[in-house]
């Protein structure tokens, strides 16, 4: 009985990995983005830089992934452009195929 308890044990105290958040980025805007931060909603600093790439151009669009061990769903977004413009969003990511940044 004690080696069922103990086991019981084990796995309630074993912490789920959360899955990655993967959606498609479509620059539908007039201005190359070439930084995006996130953050979960009430996080007071931004996180690092997680676009991979040097920019992405209008009419562009790619898959972007956000790997951070969270089970957390909203998200503020922070898009810089080559201009040196910013926008800022708040967005559900775990429901999200696809995000459109516009002008």
């Amino acid at each position: 009985m004690r080696i069922a308890l103990a086991a019981i044990a084990t796995l309630i105290a074993t912490p789920t990995l959360a899955e990655d958040l993967v959606f498609t980025l479509v620059n539908d805007s007039s201005l190359a983005i070439t930084e995006m931060y996130v953050s979960p909603v009430g996080e007071d600093q931004w996180g690092e830089n997680i676009l991979m790439v040097d920019a992405v151009d209008p009419g562009v669009s790619g898959d972007v992934t956000i790997a951070d061990g969270l089970e957390v769903c909203d998200y503020d977004l922070r898009f810089v452009t080559a201009e040196g413009a910013e926008a800022e969003q708040t967005q559900n990511l775990c429901e999200l195929g696809t995000f459109t940044v516009t002008d």
